[in-house]
């Protein structure tokens, strides 16, 4: 039985590089995003599954699926990525003491991103009740690869969309004022293109694809504004079981979508 067993598995080993392959090839001319946005969700559910595991082993083996997550994008050639890490709405309904657990991984995470590769990494998110040793990682992150010209990846920490839009119009208002202009002509400045220039994106492409795993289907207020056009894609695997392949289901479905952009 256990030889039959082992031959079962190889078997299914080999079908599956198969069928990776041929997805590949499919991939070969298509169409790619120039930005991904992922919520890389179930951590918990994930941990709870195995054997009573604690949050913080969830929310561990979920960073290490991110690298993961993060190889596969860069060797698919998509430029920008961003990553869901820690919302605004985390810091104030999540346990205290599973804060104090998940703040030191997404710290440890971003130092780790900031030294493989030629990866760029960019703090998205407000700074605003996030503790002073995760500012300091991000920091160093940020600024350690400043320069570097590869895969862009904008960590959402401290992130909330309602908040970066208040944000963005907060900053307008300011800069305003700042030039004494009037507030007759503040109105004119609250245009659709000036608004997205402040959010904490400005400048990059909007993402073109949203993903999710978990089987959870909806935004949980991340990039509202920027995925006003983009399109989604749920995965049904938890966040640490989301496999290459899974990925590359989400980017042959999004070739073969018709994007329309609101027309």
């Amino acid at each position: 039985m256990a030889v039959q067993s082992r031959r079962s598995l190889r078997g299914r080993g080999v079908l599956y590089q198969l069928y990776m392959r041929r997805l590949r090839h499919q991939l070969s001319d298509a169409t790619h995003p120039r930005h991904v946005a992922m919520i890389l969700d179930g951590n918990r559910r994930w941990a709870r599954l195995r054997a009573g595991g604690t949050s913080a082993h969830g929310h561990r083996a979920g960073a290490e699926k991110i690298r993961e997550f993060l190889t596969w994008c860069d060797d698919a050639g998509i430029g920008v990525v961003t990553l869901y890490l820690l919302s605004t709405d985390n810091l104030t309904g999540r346990e205290s003491e599973e804060l104090r657990e998940l703040i030191p991984i997404i710290g440890e995470l971003a130092s780790a991103l900031s030294q493989f590769r030629d990866w760029r990494v960019q703090h998205v998110g407000s700074r605003e009740g996030l503790p002073e040793p995760l500012l300091a990682q991000l920091d160093a992150a940020v600024e350690s690869t400043r320069d570097h010209d590869g895969l862009h990846i904008n960590l959402a920490v401290g992130y909330g969309g309602r908040r970066e839009i208040a944000d963005a119009v907060r900053s307008i208002v300011h800069h305003h004022a700042s030039a004494g202009g009037t507030l007759d002509a503040l109105g004119e400045l609250l245009t659709p293109e000036n608004i997205a220039e402040h959010l904490y994106t400005g400048g990059q492409p909007d993402p073109d694809l949203v993903i999710r795993t978990s089987g959870e289907q909806r935004l949980s207020d991340f990039m509202l504004w920027q995925s006003a056009h983009s399109e989604f894609y749920f995965v049904e695997a938890l966040g640490p079981d989301l496999r290459e392949v899974d990925f590359l289901r989400a980017l042959r479905d999004f070739s073969r979508r018709q994007r329309r952009f609101g027309q």
